[in-house]
């Protein structure tokens, strides 16, 4: 499910270009019965499946250090945000542990997993997409892996404000023009416009994240 992903567009680049390693795990490789086992019934009784302890603490232990982080990705773990994003992406080595059917043996939380992550309150089939999403959101933030300087810093959520509206060519479509400030060459009342945009698109569509004060440090000059 992941190699078609990273070996397209921007996870491409980022790996032929060196700033990223990624390396596939299969935990059938660290079984140890003939059938390759790497789930089991859970004790207790109840529907589904369980992933077993064995294997999976083989399998991170054949790749962690002293530098790794261990991440495993459930809909128990902390919402995923971009400040997290952002911090994860000064890790050196990132481990993800993608559960499975009803989950992992609470053993593997215990003392393999450093952190949880949940892209939202929502269930899916197994935690791989989910780490195909955090592993999207943390590599693009890597020094050097997005082209423009700063592209980054100016997205929606690298601060508690929504990116503004955008334009390009031709300035004149359907009777729809780019607003006269962006073509005014006037940088200092362009910033002024985007951060004002930004505002407003925030208000409207996500007045939660204003909450923390946004608005506080407006220059209005």
């Amino acid at each position: 499910m992941l190699d078609g992903f990273l070996g397209q567009s921007m996870m491409k680049r980022a790996a032929a270009a060196g700033h990223v390693i990624f390396n596939f795990i299969n935990l059938r490789d660290f079984t140890e019965d003939k059938h390759r086992t790497t789930d089991d019934r859970p004790f207790g009784g109840g529907p589904g499946m369980v992933m077993k302890v064995e294997p999976m603490f083989r399998a991170v232990e054949s790749v962690r250090t002293e530098n790794s982080r261990v991440i495993l990705m459930c809909p128990q773990g902390a919402p995923f945000k971009q400040a997290r994003a952002q911090a994860l992406s000064k890790e050196e080595h990132l481990i993800f542990i993608c559960g499975h059917y009803e989950g992992v043996d609470e053993r593997i939380r215990q003392e393999l997993v450093d952190e949880e992550i949940s892209i939202g309150d929502y269930i899916l089939t197994n935690g791989v997409l989910p780490a195909a999403v955090v592993i999207d959101a943390v590599v693009r933030l890597r020094p050097d892996v997005l082209g423009g300087e700063g592209a980054a810093e100016s997205e929606s959520f690298s601060e508690p404000l929504l990116e503004g509206p955008q334009y390009t060519r031709p300035v004149e479509f359907r009777g729809m023009s780019v607003p006269e400030v962006l073509l005014s060459g006037d940088h200092g009342a362009i910033a002024k416009w985007r951060r004002q945009q930004a505002e407003k698109r925030t208000s409207e569509r996500r007045p939660d994240l204003l909450s923390g004060g946004a608005l506080e440090n407006r220059d209005d000059a």
